[in-house]
């Protein structure tokens, strides 16, 4: 990794000739005053293909960090394979979206009128362009969005016609992939539009998906836990997270505040998670955005990614049912001690690549400190903070003792009055669109190739790098 620091500030204090690159030195010659997100992306994008390519030229050959056979074993872990220009996860420091720590995202980027949380359609903007939005440019991507909203017909029927035991995950999915039907990018495809405009379909597809996936999971919502009931107009006048919550039935400010939040953090990991990389795998087969997304919904709908808030408010809720609320941190230990003793983890605890805890968390502790600092759920959770990671560091077989970002999301969804924990999942795929569809429009700019790394079987490995045959038997 060292090497390839070197190499690329090698790069940069390079002389460049006449060349777009002398025009992406800085975040401030990136700057636009245009309301419009396409029109400053298309300022954007060639200067950015000018930088990739020159780079690649001059240092494609480079090497970055050694693979390993436990890597290859162990799901890839720590291996450096991937681009992904929106976000970088680092194992001390946390998420930074664009360069933006989760507390400066929270001061920088716009929040709704009497609001304090960041808007999501602030983030969204920062994670295409690098540049912080003004508020004239988030208000009119909001109305953007809002008139981009609404589902067609046969949409709608699917959704109203799922048995009410197919899970809300299965449910949200099934119908992205039906709205592949209004696939700019495919039709496009199909009648031979020229490379340089993928990234210009590519986008057009991701603002009319993220626009219609509060509808979708309101729809879903409704169906399920509300015995039907209509989601409502969408009102031109309300920010993106406004008009969910008020689909969804909920009209308290504090969780419409809440929602923005939520959306805001949960929205990209960089792009070595499931559900990211699932996105950019399926994208990069030149899949349109509705099926790419679609798949990376899959990845999330699992019990090691986004399904876990919900192995938390469940392992939560076996807690309070056998020794209570208020309970002593000796109690505590009790049975955290045999949950691991009975061969089972502590949900919520521990990140594939995180060495500490997660900022994702320490925001939402944040917001429950300001906002329920007396909610007995949340007391017992902030319990658990104090005494799960001295016990997991004891335990010496966990690299990251400190808790992630499903260990809180649950706690305060439920004070707000959502108790459907089936359903946390849908909130986090609506909201990890913002990242991985930022990300795919990417991709398609950069015309990234399809994806296809090289296997090996155990045998071959074996030989490659000289094991005996002994150690082979």
């Amino acid at each position: 990794m060292a090497l390839f620091r070197n190499a690329a500030a090698r790069f940069l204090s390079i002389p460049q000739k006449a060349s777009p690159l002398a025009a992406v030195t800085t975040k401030a010659q990136y700057s636009s005053e245009s309301t419009d997100l396409r029109e400053v992306m298309a300022q954007k994008v060639p200067i950015m293909q000018e930088k990739v390519k020159a780079f690649r030229k001059e240092y494609g050959s480079t090497k970055v960090g050694e693979i390993t056979v436990d890597m290859m074993y162990g799901g890839m872990r720590g291996m450096k394979g991937l681009v992904t220009e929106t976000s970088v996860l680092d194992p001390e420091e946390g998420i930074r979206f664009r360069g933006y720590s989760i507390p400066e995202c929270q001061d920088v980027l716009p929040a709704a009128e009497g609001g304090t949380e960041p808007l999501p359609e602030g983030l969204f903007w920062l994670l295409c362009t690098g540049d912080v939005p003004t508020k004239a440019q988030v208000d009119t991507l909001s109305k953007e969005w809002a008139n981009r909203a609404d589902l067609p017909p046969h949409v709608v029927n699917m959704l109203n016609n799922f048995p009410s035991n197919l899970h809300p995950m299965a449910q949200f999915s099934a119908a992205i992939t039906a709205l592949n039907s209004e696939s700019k990018f495919a039709k496009g495809y199909s009648e031979g539009v020229p490379k340089a405009k993928y990234w210009e379909l590519c986008f057009e597809d991701s603002l009319d998906l993220i626009s219609k996936l509060p509808t979708v999971a309101a729809t879903i919502y409704r169906n399920l836990y509300r015995d039907g009931t209509s989601i409502g107009a969408i009102d031109p006048a309300k920010d993106w997270s406004a008009n969910f919550t008020a689909m969804l039935g909920y009209d308290d400010p504090q969780f419409t505040e809440l929602m923005r939040l939520y959306l805001t953090i949960h929205s990209d990991h960089e792009g070595g998670n499931v559900s990211a990389h699932a996105t950019h795998l399926v994208g990069s087969a030149l899949s349109d955005p509705y099926l790419s997304f679609a798949a990376g919904m899959n990845g999330l709908a699992g019990p090691l990614h986004g399904l876990a808030n919900q192995e938390v408010l469940l392992w939560v809720t076996k807690l309070r049912a056998e020794i209570g609320d208020d309970v002593t941190e000796d109690q505590l230990k009790e049975f955290i001690w045999k949950t691991l003793k009975s061969g089972q983890v502590v949900p919520g605890y521990g990140h594939a690549v995180l060495r500490k805890t997660d900022p994702r968390y320490s925001c939402q502790r944040e917001f429950a400190l300001k906002h329920l600092p007396d909610d007995k759920l949340f007391k017992l959770v902030a319990k658990l903070y104090n005494v799960v990671p001295p016990i997991l560091t004891e335990l010496g077989k966990v690299q990251n003792p400190w808790p992630n970002v499903d260990a809180h999301s649950g706690v305060l969804l439920q004070y707000y009055g959502m108790m459907e924990m089936n359903y946390y999942t849908v909130l986090f795929g609506v909201s990890r669109a913002l990242g991985v569809l930022s990300s795919l429009v990417w991709d398609r700019a950069l015309g990234l190739p399809i994806e296809r790394p090289k296997s090996m079987s155990t045998e071959g490995l074996q030989k490659l790098v000289g094991a005996t045959a002994a150690q082979g038997a």
